[in-house]
């Protein structure tokens, strides 16, 4: 379990003090889905809806490359 999850309604990591998915959580997620590029694109393009509801006044690129421009 880490201590780098998502805490909304500004999407702020629980670990430390930056935006999530922090650099931190975004190792972790890559080494948790290991080879499966699609199925990460999957989990965090559902954290993106539901941070997109909550951060009404960010830039829909913005977020999009916050939560999904760093999965490949």
């Amino acid at each position: 379990m880490t201590t780098h999850g998502p805490v909304p309604p500004l999407w702020a990591c629980g670990g430390r003090d930056a935006p999530w998915p922090c650099g931190t959580r975004r190792r972790e997620l890559h080494a948790e889905f290991e080879d499966a590029p699609v199925p990460l694109s999957i989990y965090m393009g559902s954290y993106l809806v539901w941070a997109a509801e909550d951060l009404t006044w960010v830039p829909a690129g913005l977020l999009h490359r916050r939560f999904l421009g760093w999965v490949r």
